[in-house]
């Protein structure tokens, strides 16, 4: 007997639907929370309509769970009718493995795939596609040709400030991939870019992206980012180790010595509590040579051996130097016993160099994952963007620069931050005091340009230094850009009663505290983080603060946008900065309001820093 087979009900049947909400309930079994990615996601199909030239951007911290938010919107916009889905990733074998992996263990429809492994011609029309390509010319090619049946497209691009930005814009000309991606994207297609640090793809004019379309993705409540590692005062959660020096092999191995008696103390602890023991990393960064990466990895392999040996004079020096940093990190332990597990454990080890040359045969592993108790990880630049590295409980960090640190890409390298709440207390950083200081201003001016985004208020203010850089000098669209902006404001607020705001003011116009009383006041018109880099601008210059009573730009003509509280040339000018009265003053604050209920708090900077804002948006 023929049994007929209704194909249209099987395949009725057959649609997969949900899948965003599958990944969120995912998330949420995991025991994460998903409001954060719930917003971004929201934004982003809010914003794609209204983004001029189909691009807009989600910029958040440095490894604050962007791959989550990535895989999230990946099945959001499936959900929502979209049928290819391009993941961008930087030219990182690495990079790419760990990426394709987290996508396929989320369990997306359909499954994604390299697009290296599309053979036999472009994918078929009606078929879904989501792939992940390298961005490197040869593999882009292959995606140009694999995409030709299934636009529009849409482009997410992790890490987009890297490579994507054109940096021949001010020769007119396409920088190679820049030119690819575009072919990508077509005529129809949405590019997504996703970063920590949008300054390049601003000041690029990447893709004709907009900041009032952009979306800003919050880091979830276990991230610990900025705000600990580089905060402005008070005492630190974390180990903090500042070397008088740039960094020596000697170093290197009190840092290897504290590093093998912190995984002791853990480990001893998790086996008192019945608990199984953990792999834990730590990131020697020192260079982006090669030849310097060699030299650390014969440092710490010869350390390691010699532990493994168990004699000799090398043997019994470093022993003991385990001990003494034994009694001082842990004097309620027993240093012995930590001793004693790290070198019955030594051989527990493994070393990992993560650059252009490690091993082909270790393609497509993720070795940012630790596999042993003692698990050290050597690289330069591959390791300074995109890559996640679990576990992580020491950095050794050392690269400097002769001339700028280039803001972008010292942020990117801030690998130490992440879900590091759970040993937070037991996280070590080693680095050079000098760096330190340039690395935490390099924080300052990236938060206080992020605080100056507004929806539908000017482009954010970018702001570097004789040591910091903000991008590339060669990305920066010179056509479009004002270097000599100076001045940064902060959200529009109501404005009703002007009078008490000079009273707040004149109580002490060179105070920190008056500009607390002020925030009150204007009901966090004045960002947090503007009042605690002024803090500490104040504790080492007490003159160096000034707040000016407000003023009223009513009256003033053609440049000033009256509603919006703008000005293309600013509204701070000699007169407003009171020389006489304050002639030692580099930060100053000051109120505009329209005289129509509204008003805006701005902030200049006269000392040796650079505003920088694109005037095109």
């Amino acid at each position: 007997m023929t049994t007929t087979v209704d194909i249209k009900a099987i395949l009725a049947g057959a649609k997969l639907s949900k899948q965003y909400q599958k990944q969120l309930e995912r998330i949420t079994k995991e025991g994460n929370r998903t409001s954060m990615i719930e917003e971004a996601v929201d934004g982003v199909l809010k914003n794609i309509p209204q983004a001029a030239g189909t691009s807009l951007v989600i910029y958040g911290e440095p490894q604050s769970g962007k791959t989550e938010l990535m895989i999230g919107l990946t099945a959001r916009l499936l959900d929502e009718g979209h049928h290819a889905i391009i993941h961008l990733v930087n030219d990182n074998v690495s990079l790419l493995s760990q990426n394709l992996d987290r996508f396929k263990l989320a369990g997306l429809a359909p499954s994604p795939r390299n697009v290296t492994e599309v053979v036999g011609g472009p994918i078929s029309k009606g078929h879904n596609a989501l792939l992940f390509c390298k961005k490197n010319g040869k593999d882009l090619a292959k995606l140009i040709n694999a995409v030709v049946n299934v636009r529009p497209v849409i482009v997410i691009d992790d890490e987009a400030d890297f490579a994507t930005p054109n940096s021949k814009v001010n020769q007119k000309k396409q920088t190679a991939i820049n030119r690819a991606v575009s072919e990508v994207l077509g005529a129809d297609g949405v590019y997504i870019g996703v970063t920590a640090t949008p300054a390049r793809l601003n000041l690029n004019n990447t893709f004709n992206n907009r900041t009032e379309t952009w979306v800003r993705f919050k880091p979830h409540p276990a991230y610990t980012g900025q705000e600990v590692f580089f905060a402005q005062a008070g005492p630190r959660p974390y180990r903090l180790v500042l070397l008088t020096g740039a960094g020596s092999a000697d170093d290197a191995k009190r840092a290897l010595a504290r590093f093998c008696v912190t995984v002791a103390h853990l480990n001893l602890a998790a086996q008192s509590a019945g608990d199984p023991e953990k792999n834990f990393s730590f990131l020697v960064h020192t260079s982006g040579k090669t030849t310097d990466h060699d030299t650390d990895r014969g440092t710490i392999e010869m350390t390691m051996n010699v532990l493994v040996g168990q004699s000799g004079a090398a043997f019994n020096t470093f022993v003991a130097m385990l001990h003494a940093e034994a009694q001082s990190l842990y004097p309620a332990d027993d240093a012995i016993a930590l001793t004693q597990y790290v070198v019955a454990n030594a051989s527990r080890n493994s070393t990992v160099v993560l650059n252009k040359n490690a091993p082909k045969s270790t393609a497509g592993s993720n070795r940012a994952k630790p596999t042993c108790p003692f698990t050290i990880i050597i690289g330069g630049n591959i390791v300074s963007r995109g890559v996640t590295f679990d576990n992580l409980l020491a950095m050794f960090f050392t690269r400097n620069v002769q001339t700028k640190l280039q803001q972008d890409t010292y942020i990117q390298r801030a690998r130490m931050f992440g879900s590091r709440g759970a040993y937070l207390q037991h996280f070590e950083l080693t680095i050079p005091a000098a760096l330190f200081v340039d690395w935490q201003r390099c924080f300052s001016f990236h938060r206080l340009a992020l605080d100056s985004i507004q929806k539908g208020g000017d482009s954010p203010v970018w702001i570097g230094d004789q040591r910091i850089a903000i991008a590339s000098s060669s990305s920066i669209d010179r056509t479009t850009v004002d270097f000599n902006r100076g001045e940064m404001s902060f959200a529009l607020f109501d404005c009703t009663d002007v009078p008490a705001m000079d009273a707040i003011v004149d109580s002490g116009p060179l105070a920190i505290a008056t500009l607390e009383a002020l925030a009150k006041k204007v009901k966090g018109s004045v960002p947090s983080f503007l009042i605690e880099y002024l803090r500490a601008e104040v504790a080492n210059s007490p003159q160096s603060l000034a707040i000016h009573k407000a003023s009223s730009i009513q009256g003033q003509g053609s440049g000033t946008d009256q509603k919006l509280i703008r000005r293309v040339k600013g509204f701070i000018g000699r007169s407003q900065l009171e020389p006489q009265r304050f002639p030692n003053a580099v930060h100053h604050v000051k109120i505009f309001h329209n005289g129509k209920g509204k008003a805006r708090v701005f902030y200049k900077n006269t000392g040796s820093a650079q505003f920088v804002q694109n005037q095109q948006a």
